[in-house]
């Protein structure tokens, strides 16, 4: 019976101990014979009838350790075993019926260190039993005392241990689900237990620090089963290729568009899933940007290395060489160049630096949360200076940024005034659709020609696009327009017609830019930025067209003026159709005079108190910042300002600017007309809708909604610029005296209207821009 208890302690039953599973199953009694027992099943033989029921509870209770012993060590088996999974049935007693469900699971590097930690306690466990049997040996009585005396402290870690492994299988916890479960049940009143589980937990984590060290000092991702939480692109896309097909294809599409592009921008993510409670996510995007950049260090562009290779002098020195053996020789020169720059963008002493930090991690018997944040944070910001050192010093990103900003935002002023002026009379004509891009290709490269020297060498990265045209409004919508106009003869009408949403822009508004960007500058002007730039710079274009059109337009009155002076001088007899001309022509001045304040004023504001002073800002970012990540931050708050402070992120504010400069290029083209087909009419309206647009744009943004947030110091100064003498305010106080006597008007009557005046209108057409704003906000 000494013989048999020792080896039940073991797992294993015979006469004396059996299992009571086992019969179930035999007789055929068990329900579900793949569950798990939830109690132990190692009882004592019943017809062992010399034994007391103090002495078999006593012995029953010894016994359910050989029960959590045997259930511990197949776990502990089949985990650790990686090659196969099987379905199996357990043919005699040394197999754990609980543990073989008859289903194949998933290999798990996690579970097999778990597995590993689980041997170390059961080999403790197993040296107990051993000297439980000598000390029987020795001296054989008592023998139930001495035998729960050596084993009395198991009694508080093997039903833990077995309640753990029971959930990582029936829940199928993995990977960092694993480590977030024992991170949890570290935290016991058993000083024990929670040294036992503490244990586990630094076996699960060596297998952590491993998959970090060969991410962060290699950048490769070693997760063979999916149970890292930094995961590939391609796993996503296995896992979500059935439940997201639309977001999968559209990230397939911008890959195959630049696939230089996938590791940085789609190829790895944090797997939420799999990350540990206790990693917060700020830590875990900072292990995900250090591996990233490493990869990117140490996986330079073909491209990149071969132009950085040929500018060596060692591999110049070999170009001399001549015939096949000098060709030989450069070829290997070219490789070991190659090499060389890998090892140049990351140094081996800072890799063995990363890894002696993870090193020291690894050895730690306990977690440290605040060290481990501590090394994560020292890792990123070694990764970020080297990757801001390819980035910034090697690749020039501060003459590329000069780049955009000279033609994107239209600092070389005098190129676009060239192009323009080359393009003037091809954009007076509606762009064709098969040949509008080809056709401004030549102005566009008279005026480089003639304002762009040879040494700007990014100039040739500037490329010309029309990848759309403008919206018409509809026909329909026109017609009646027109017809109501015609019928009523009320400005009103037409105002309502021209301020919808659906007015038509120009078609040349759609001329775009293009700028080619080479590795490793992709990294930080990404399709999303250079868009930004691009939207910009419609808008900005537009503003330059509708001031020059303004400038032109004066020039041409000012030279016809001028030639009516001088024949006015030699034929004094027809002197008055040049007189009666120039007073016609005041009051258009005034408005041409109105329309070029506002235009100037706003292109002003735009290019000086917004473009060259965020300019400064970003500069100064630049110069001081020596870390990767910050620079991408303060180059997304540089674009972000440009359009917050442009107004181009507030819809209506942005419409009523098109419009008005919709408003002012008719205008100049209605003046140039004017002598040989006169339409007075047409110019009243002109003007009329441009008044009312004028004064709805100050109305919104003087309200204080806009002088509340965060663009308001910035809008202080562009009002101040506008209303500098208060001419605008002026002509805004008039507008709401003309708007409340024709309330009055409405509420007499149309007969007291028709006494006072007042068009025969529905609403008012001055206020209603802005009203609607303000109640839209």
């Amino acid at each position: 019976m000494l013989h048999e208890l020792l080896l039940a302690l073991l797992g294993f039953t015979g006469d004396f101990v059996v299992d009571e599973r086992e019969q179930w199953e035999t007789l055929g009694l068990n329900p579900d014979p793949d569950s798990r027992p939830h109690e132990p099943t190692f009882k004592l033989a019943p017809d062992l009838t010399f034994l007391q029921p103090s002495e078999r509870s006593a012995i029953e209770r010894l016994i359910s350790l050989g029960f959590y012993y045997r259930e511990l060590n197949h776990f502990a088996t089949k985990s650790r075993n990686l090659t196969s999974i099987r379905t199996r049935k357990y043919p005699s007693t040394h197999e754990a019926p609980g543990l073989a469900n008859g289903k194949t699971g998933k290999p798990s590097i996690y579970r097999r260190a778990i597995a590993n930690g689980i041997v170390e306690i059961l080999s403790v466990y197993r040296a107990a039993v051993l000297q439980v049997e000598q000390n029987l040996l020795s001296d054989p009585v008592p023998i139930l005392a001495t035998v729960t005396r050596g084993l009395n402290k198991f009694d508080v870690l093997l039903p833990p241990l077995y309640e753990l492994i029971v959930e990582i299988e029936c829940e199928d916890v993995r990977g960092g689900q694993l480590l977030n479960l024992l991170h949890k049940r570290c935290h016991c009143g058993v000083p024990e237990l929670q040294a036992c589980f503490q244990r586990l937990l630094w076996h699960g984590h060596q297998v952590l620090y491993n998959q970090l060290a060969s991410w962060m000092v290699y950048g490769i991702l070693q997760d063979q089963h999916g149970e890292f939480f930094i995961k590939s692109f391609g796993l996503i896309y296995d896992e979500t290729e059935s439940s997201h097909p639309d977001l999968i294809e559209k990230l397939m599409q911008k890959s195959s568009e630049d696939p230089s592009l996938t590791d940085w921008h789609l190829g790895f993510h944090i797997y939420l899933d799999m990350l540990p409670e206790y990693i917060h996510m700020p830590v875990a995007e900072s292990i995900l940007f250090a591996g990233k950049a490493v990869r990117v260090l140490r996986n330079p562009s073909a491209t990149f290395r071969l132009k950085d290779t040929i500018h060596q002098p060692s591999f110049r020195l070999s170009q001399r060489g001549q015939g096949f053996v000098g060709t030989v020789a450069s070829q290997k020169e070219l490789l070991k160049g190659t090499i060389l720059i890998a090892e140049e963008l990351l140094p081996q002493s800072e890799a063995d630096k990363i890894e002696a930090m993870l090193q020291e991690l690894k050895g730690s018997s306990e977690f440290h949360k605040r060290l481990f944040e501590s090394a994560v944070s020292s890792i990123r910001t070694i990764a970020a200076n080297h990757l801001w050192q390819l980035v910034v010093i090697r690749a020039d990103l501060n003459g590329h940024l000069k780049a955009l900003k000279d033609y994107f935002l239209l600092a070389k002023g005098d190129f676009f005034q060239c192009f323009l002026e080359e393009s003037r009379q091809l954009m007076r004509l509606p762009p064709r659709q098969s040949t509008a891009e080809a056709d401004l290709v030549v102005p566009f490269q008279l005026a480089a020609l003639k304002t762009i020297g040879d040494e700007d060498k990014y100039f040739s990265r500037v490329s010309l696009r029309m990848p759309s045209f403008g919206i018409n409004v509809r026909t329909s919508q026109t017609e009646i327009a027109k017809k109501k106009i015609n019928l009523d003869g009320s400005l009103g009408v037409l105002s309502h017609g021209i301020t919808s949403s659906e007015m038509s822009l120009d078609g040349w508004d759609a001329i775009a830019l293009e700028y080619s960007v080479e590795w490793p500058l992709q990294l930080f002007f990404t399709q999303e930025v250079l868009s930004k730039y691009c939207k910009v710079f419609q808008y900005l274009i537009r503003l330059k067209r509708t001031q020059m059109e303004l400038e032109k337009s004066w020039a041409a009155v000012m030279h016809q003026d001028h030639t009516d002076f001088a024949n006015q001088r030699k034929d004094r007899k027809n002197c008055s159709v040049s007189q009666q001309r120039r007073q016609r022509s005041r009051p258009m001045w005034r408005v041409r005079e109105h329309m070029t304040f506002l235009i100037r004023n706003l292109q002003f504001y735009i290019q000086v108190d917004v473009i060259e002073s965020q300019w400064n800002v970003l500069q100064a970012h630049v110069q001081n910042s020596h870390d990767f990540t910050e620079l991408v931050g303060f180059h997304q708050e540089y674009l972000s300002a440009l359009i917050s402070q442009t107004f181009l992120d507030i819809g209506s504010v942005s419409r009523i600017l098109d419009s008005i400069m919709k408003l002012c290029l008719q205008f100049c083209w209605n003046i140039e007309n004017y002598d040989s087909n006169p339409n007075v009419t047409e110019l009243e309206i002109i003007t009329e809708e441009f008044n009312k647009k004028s004064n709805s744009l100050y109305t919104i943004l003087r309200s204080s909604r806009l002088a509340g947030s965060q663009r308001a110091p910035f809008l202080r100064q562009f009002l101040m610029r506008l209303n500098f003498n208060s001419f605008f305010e002026a002509s805004y106080c008039k507008r709401s005296a003309e708007c409340s006597q024709q309330a009055t008007a409405d509420s007499w009557g149309p007969p007291a209207r028709m006494r006072l005046g007042f068009p025969m209108i529905n609403s008012c057409q001055y206020c209603a821009p802005a009203v609607i704003f303000l109640l839209w906000w």
